[in-house]
């Protein structure tokens, strides 16, 4: 059987607060029915994760020096451009990698070919960044519901209960809402991306929280602001945010 056949498998059956157990349950299952290969170069795998260690080691750090605000890599003494004229809503992002290469591919598998367990390896390289310290709360970024049904699952928030589970953070998906539907941003110029999201989330049961969003990429950071700015509004008292890819600017 393919491994494509992991979008058939038995998932968590309440994936906002999975269970060691379940976990395991669902890993032996596809131990059984599958290959054991690495999802992005189809190696022997030495454990049962997705992404083989080697493939691993090749996702490349978001390099120093970065804006202290935004998170881009920036030359010595260089002025941020990125950030300059954000609105005030976002203290801070932080990304794990760059997004190129087997990155890129992972957050494709993720995305668009129904492998969610793949935020395991995810979230294992996010695990030390800045945002999440003890206290904070993991608020996906919600996709609009006809998105979520064709994908089948929100990767934003499965990313944010592997990161929950790895970090020992709470995972609140009940907080942050997607009020329309926006056109997908990969073609959209930054103008283009803010005004598609501008408006397009609410918040509430936000009044005090320390938010830090969950994302799978930042890009220009308009999808994070406008959730953040929708945060704030609920009442947020911090609000940050953490993606697993860095799109090269």
């Amino acid at each position: 059987m393919p491994r494509s056949a992991e979008a058939a498998l038995p998932e968590p059956t309440a994936p906002r607060a999975p269970t060691a157990r379940i976990g395991a349950l669902v890993r032996g299952i596809e131990r059984w029915l599958l290959p054991a290969e690495c999802l992005l170069c189809r190696r022997a795998a030495e454990d049962d994760g997705l992404v083989c260690g080697l493939c691993r080691s090749r996702w490349r750090p978001v390099p120093d020096p970065v804006c202290a605000r935004c998170g881009e890599p920036l030359e010595p003494d260089e002025a941020c451009r990125l950030c300059s004229g954000w609105p005030p809503g976002l203290v801070r992002v932080r990304s794990a990698v760059r997004l190129e290469g087997g990155a890129r591919d992972a957050v494709h598998k993720l995305k668009y070919e129904g492998w969610w367990r793949v935020t395991e390896a995810m979230a294992a390289r996010m695990s030390g960044l800045e945002p999440l310290t003890a206290g904070v709360s993991l608020i996906p970024v919600p996709l609009a519901r006809r998105r979520e049904r064709l994908r089948g699952y929100n990767q934003s928030e499965r990313l944010a209960t592997a990161l929950g589970v790895r970090c020992g953070l709470r995972v609140r998906s009940d907080v942050l809402k997607r009020t329309r539907s926006t056109r997908t941003q990969t073609s959209l110029t930054p103008d283009e991306r803010q005004a598609n999201v501008a408006g397009a989330f609410a918040a509430s049961r936000a009044s005090g929280l320390r938010a830090v969003l969950v994302d799978d990429v930042c890009t220009t950071g308009a999808t994070l602001l406008a959730a953040a700015e929708a945060l704030v509004a609920g009442g947020a008292g911090q609000v940050e945010a953490v993606t697993f890819g860095r799109a090269n600017g």
